[in-house]
């Protein structure tokens, strides 16, 4: 253990020298590892907390960082994890209903046993907790981020006192914060979604014992996809066949960018606009986001997705693709939106089933790897050019999001 005195002086030396080390044109067929030394990243404790500006934690958040360090569960059942596994990332925000449709699906995945799942909460919420407590099926590891809005109910990140609500004008009202471009103030149920992402793609990447050293591909999926059994054999066959079949590409995807398609069913793989259903990259497209913080911080636009479509992809200056097979072995369900499903009587799901149509094909791995790629150059949905849709103006969660780029990636540069 470092003792105060030594971490102190540390802090002191690195107050000025944030460092993110990340390659500015990486080779996105190559697995690489992070370039930065792991004894080179400093795990924060509470006087990198203060430096950094991150807000004054609540008992409940101190109490679920500290969950946050627990082993994974299920280790008796399923103690080593195949070699060249692909870690499964759950992020979850608070729709039971929607949750425990998803585990089910999970539970009949051929191959789940092999990984680890790792389920990243928004907060805390206690019926959500108690389905991902209840997987029995493979190793599960539980994050809940800490500065979840949801945790704070009389402090920023939540409500503060005195926080301009709706249009408010600050001279007349004397209240505090800044309006989006449409003149509306922060809502901190809605900004919630774009925080928890990023410092979920954070943590994990960089800062979780488990996997900030993985640099493999990690597969990202959320409490509204429904997962074919058949899809983590064919994640591993398409990260495969990237780097052959598909240098270029970013990621691969379990699903058309398109929401609404069920595939082409041709006899050949797919490469697309990158799309926000089971997509999965690895260390070196990590590097290429989190290098563009600023760029995702700033963007006014509350919707991590659209964010990444409209600000962040564009600024690579390529088309960001990825590779997926013509059927798609992930699909998006649900009528509510993300603050709705909330309790039983928000029925979300229509007479409590959900029908996901799926063929036998679909539940065996269907790719093959002697296909060739079609490439899709003409996709909808947002683009280089969009202004955003607003509720991320107040200069508050910008900074947050900056220092949750931040969290990992203080470094000595005087020792180089």
């Amino acid at each position: 253990m470092v003792s105060m005195t030594v971490v102190l002086a540390m802090v002191l030396l690195l107050r000025s020298s944030l460092n993110f080390r990340i390659s500015s044109s990486p080779d996105l067929a190559v697995d690489e590892a992070p370039t930065a030394n792991l004894k080179d990243i400093v795990i924060l404790n509470s006087i990198e907390k203060l430096q950094l500006q991150l807000p004054k934690q609540t008992v409940l958040s101190l109490s679920l960082e500290s969950r946050n360090q627990l082993p994974p569960r299920n280790l008796d059942s399923f103690p080593n994890l195949a070699k060249d596994h692909i870690k499964i990332v759950l992020y979850v925000h608070n729709r039971p209903q929607y949750l425990q449709v998803v585990v089910e699906s999970l539970s009949k995945v051929e191959g789940i046993g092999e990984t680890q799942l790792i389920v990243s909460h928004d907060g805390y919420f206690e019926e959500m907790d108690r389905i991902i407590q209840g997987i029995r099926f493979c190793q599960v590891r539980q994050l809940f981020a800490p500065y979840s809005p949801h945790l704070f109910p009389d402090s920023f990140p939540g409500v503060s006192p005195g926080d301009c609500i709706g249009k408010d004008n600050p001279s007349v009202k004397k209240c505090k914060g800044n309006a989006d471009q449409y003149g509306n103030h922060r809502s901190p149920k809605i900004v919630s979604l774009k925080h928890h992402w990023w410092w979920m793609m954070n943590t994990v990447w960089d800062g979780l014992e488990d996997t900030r050293g993985h640099s493999g591909h990690i597969l990202f999926i959320e409490e509204d996809h429904f997962i074919f059994p058949n899809a983590y054999r064919n994640i591993q066959v398409l990260t495969n066949l990237k780097p052959l079949k598909c240098p270029d590409c970013y990621a691969v995807n379990l699903a058309p960018s398109d929401v609404n398609s069920k595939g082409e069913y041709w006899e050949s793989l797919v490469a697309e606009k990158m799309g926000n259903i089971g997509y999965a990259f690895n260390r070196t497209v990590w590097r290429k986001i989190h290098a563009k913080a600023r760029e995702f911080c700033n963007f006014d636009d509350y919707n991590w997705d659209i964010t990444m479509w409209s600000m962040v992809y564009p600024s690579f200056k390529t088309p960001v693709h990825t590779l997926r097979g013509p059927r798609r072995s992930a699909a998006h369900f649900g009528k509510c939106g993300l603050h709705q499903g909330q309790g039983k009587e928000n029925n979300c799901i229509d007479n409590g089933v959900v029908n996901v149509e799926m063929d036998e094909i679909d539940r065996i791995p269907n790719i093959k790897s002697e296909w060739n790629v079609q490439v899709l150059n003409v996709a909808g949905g947002y683009k280089a050019g969009h202004k955003g849709w607003g509720g991320w103006g107040d200069d508050r969660d910008r900074e947050l999001c900056m220092n949750f780029a931040r969290m990992y990636h203080i470094v000595n540069n005087s020792s180089n």
